[in-house]
């Protein structure tokens, strides 16, 4: 499936905005994300195995909120990050 990378992550896929991942839930797309780009995960998922407060993840325009969300193949995954600062 097509995931979308939001730029504050583009350092960990040498810079690729959209890259291709597997899996048949939210948690397996991510894993593979990260057996492709070492450390992207963590940057998205706290240590609860919850998705971070200012990550944002959209399967076929609609948020999910679980890791367990199922996924296709045709999906397309958009991943979001909040910016913050002063």
């Amino acid at each position: 499936m097509k995931v979308h990378i939001p730029s504050p992550l583009l350092s960990y896929t040498n810079q690729q905005n959209d890259v291709e991942a597997a899996g048949s839930t939210v948690a397996e797309m991510l894993d593979d994300l990260n057996g492709q780009f070492p450390g992207i995960r963590f940057r998205m998922i706290d240590e609860q195995d919850s998705i971070r407060p200012h990550m944002k993840i959209f399967v076929n325009g609609e948020q999910v909120w679980g890791l367990d969300t199922a996924l296709k193949n045709s999906d397309e995954v958009y991943i979001l990050q909040a910016l913050s600062g002063g």
